[in-house]
């Protein structure tokens, strides 16, 4: 086991190293970057992280520990640690991150989408009941099925997926994806939480239910700011 998933990991790292030799402007690496047209007099604005100068750059840089232990579940009963850029400087501009997920018998990785990247997964342990869902033609097409230990599924990069542990023990995977920061974006967070809040009267009318249902559901996802 341990060999198949230094194989995976190896194969996928370098997948992302050739992509970034293609052509073209390049992807977005945060949510947002407003033109700032007094840039040229204050701080710099960059779309990514600056670079450390050479001599500062040291082995730990390229190295990060966190994934080596299961995390505590939330309450949907899973839980997300990342080697992305934030907390793995080394990977800065190459276009390839990772992340362990942990789940409680029966835990769900909630529908979210990644903005930036496809997502390959590796099941560590347990059984995952797993999908996405496709936007061509209107058609809203769920590709699902069940991944078990040392078998991999890929998830469109944007496209909304979930995995929900099938079964009464814990289940873990590894992601790998095509950016250095993926970014996550929870449907239900998203909608029900946000900051200021949507409208429920809009929530209301593209959920067809009606405005309590919607104060309801939004007391589940406070703002996080």
């Amino acid at each position: 086991m341990a060999k198949l998933l230094a194989t995976f990991v190896v194969v996928v790292f370098f997948l992302g190293l050739a992509a970034t030799t293609l052509a073209g402007d390049p992807d977005m690496l945060q949510d947002i970057c407003v033109a700032d047209y007094k840039s040229l007099q204050g701080p710099l604005r960059l779309n990514g992280f600056p670079c450390k100068r050479p001599e500062n750059v040291t082995a730990d840089d390229f190295f990060f520990g966190g994934l080596t232990n299961p995390a505590g579940n939330a309450a949907v009963g899973s839980v997300v640690t990342p080697a992305s850029v934030e907390n793995l400087p080394g990977l800065n501009t190459m276009g390839v991150s990772m992340a362990r997920i942990d789940y409680a018998p029966w835990g769900v990785n909630p529908p979210h989408t990644h903005p930036r990247a496809a997502e390959v997964i590796f099941v560590l342990e347990g059984s995952l009941d797993v999908g996405f869902i496709t936007t061509g033609g209107g058609n809203n097409t769920l590709f699902a099925r069940t991944v078990r230990r040392g078998e991999v599924f890929v998830f469109p990069r944007g496209l909304v997926h979930f995995q929900k542990n099938n079964g009464g023990s814990p289940a873990a995977v590894v992601s790998a994806f095509s950016s250095q920061l993926p970014g996550t974006q929870s449907v239900a967070e998203t909608l029900f939480g946000a900051a200021p809040p949507v409208p429920s009267d809009t929530l209301a009318r593209a959920f067809q239910i009606d405005a309590g249902t919607v104060e309801l559901i939004k007391s589940k996802f406070p703002p996080k700011h």
